[in-house]
């Protein structure tokens, strides 16, 4: 680590604290679905609109908030995330009934849909683009801190006396963490000189990167919003800006469609389909998966700036479309394989983690943080975080209803195929933007570079 740029990495550990809300809010619903189930007895249905409703949430989360945080700021809208998810967790934890509990899971959700969109973008403005990948890695590496803190505490207290509400209550650790470290920190460089405060954005270039040329920094910031206005009015429809959103969405879509979220919140239950006896033998193989992830997301903040996000993405995409072949070949084969099926699925899924956090998790949220101009960057990263919840929503929603009626091997071969198909988009249609500056991209975008020649 470079010394000089302590402070920097500081802000960008402290901004992407924000993962642990979104992390935290995945994993905690897979432990206390399983105690949920016991005490309500729910139908698979309302079993998925129970998970799916902080999607929802998320969905107007995410669309309502990108005007706000170029109207406001990042920091602004990041320390109101926080507080809305620790009311949300509070509410959860004491919801007397099924329906009240949903509700207070989508209010969580609305808290979830910002974050996503807003921490990235945060991170993306500090960043010098020499270590932007590394830097706003660190938000998916959160989000797997988050997950495998979610775990933990549903295996705390899977024995405790109302088990499940202590393990939604405790998501208010997350939203404080996040309340309070947001607090110390300034607004992006990028966000004041767009709002003309450029002796404020002086002052923070000069904490973040010690070394730049802070009037050319802003000079060039300036150049490229005054590029946008001239053309305002036609700014958001012209030809060229389509292919940053083809981008942008569908990178969310490989992220998500290739079945993630099915793993992150319904790992116990698939561990459960697969053989394993118990609520706390699952949870267990479950915490497991979130250690895998965890880890391997590490690996990924040291690559992504090194090897670049293409190479990254064939290597994962790959692994996924394979294990997800695999796990469903097993439960095809189910009466062969006996009780070793639930060591074939704990041993697909350990794969299929180990290739997504070393890729689409974190590379997803990079590209959409880089690839868009910054007069539309917050409005635009908010649409591409209302289409990866979108998403989410019809695959986790669907999931449980998939996997009761079709059965385990077509669910996952199904998102096999779509693994495949990701690996194309990839090579046709995703830039690789590792080393260059957010502005050359947005030039690269205008001047209608194939994407495949970045």
């Amino acid at each position: 680590m470079d010394t000089k740029y302590i402070l920097l990495y500081i802000i960008a550990v402290i901004a992407s604290l924000g993962g642990l809300l979104s992390g935290y809010d995945t994993g905690v619903i897979s432990g206390a679905l399983l105690f949920i189930n016991d005490s309500w007895n729910l139908s698979d249905s309302l079993q998925g609109i129970l998970v799916s409703s902080v999607l929802i949430g998320a969905v107007i989360g995410a669309a309502t908030n990108g005007v706000l945080a170029d109207l406001f700021g990042r920091k602004k809208i990041i320390i109101a995330t926080a507080i809305i998810f620790i009311l949300g967790s509070i509410a959860c934890a004491f919801a007397p009934n099924i329906y009240v509990l949903i509700l207070s899971r989508l209010f969580v959700g609305f808290a979830v849909g910002i974050v996503n969109f807003v921490v990235p973008l945060y991170l993306s403005e500090v960043s010098p683009k020499h270590l932007r990948g590394t830097l706003v890695s660190l938000y998916q590496w959160a989000i797997t801190s988050g997950i495998l803190f979610s775990y933990l505490i549903n295996a705390i207290f899977a024995h405790a006396v109302y088990n499940w509400r202590w393990m939604l209550f405790a998501g208010v650790v997350p939203g404080t963490i996040l309340l309070v470290g947001m607090l110390f920190l300034s607004d992006t460089p990028r966000w004041l000189v767009s709002k003309g405060r450029e002796e404020e954005a002086k002052k923070v270039f000069k904490k973040i990167e010690p070394d730049v040329d802070v009037d050319a920094e802003i000079e060039q910031v300036k150049a490229n919003i005054a590029q946008s206005e001239t053309t305002d009015k036609k700014f958001r429809f012209r030809k060229w800006m389509i292919m940053p959103f083809v981008v942008g969405i569908g990178i969310m879509f490989a992220q998500i469609c290739t079945g993630i979220n099915t793993i992150i919140y319904y790992a116990p239950t698939i561990f459960k389909t697969a053989g394993f006896d118990s609520n706390l033998g699952a949870i267990y193989a479950t915490t497991g998966i979130g250690v895998v992830n965890f880890l391997m997301t590490i690996v990924a903040i040291y690559f992504t700036d090194r090897l670049g996000r293409k190479p990254l993405l064939y290597f994962g995409l790959a692994g996924v479309m394979l294990s997800l072949f695999a796990l469903g070949s097993a439960f095809q084969f189910e009466a062969v394989l006996g009780d070793n099926l639930k060591w074939v699925a704990v041993g697909s899924l350990v794969t299929y983690i180990v290739c997504f956090a070393m890729s689409l998790g974190p590379i997803g949220w990079i590209l959409v943080s880089e690839v868009f101009p910054l007069k539309i960057r917050g409005i635009a990263m908010s649409i591409c975080t209302v289409s990866n919840f979108a998403f989410n929503f019809f695959v986790v929603a669907s999931f449980p209803i998939l996997l009761h009626r079709i059965g385990g091997a077509f669910t996952f071969w199904m998102f096999g195929v779509v693994s495949f198909l990701c690996i194309l988009f990839v090579y046709f249609f995703v830039p690789e933007t590792k080393g260059i500056s957010l502005e050359q991209i947005e030039r690269n975008w205008l001047k209608g570079v194939n994407p495949r020649d970045f």
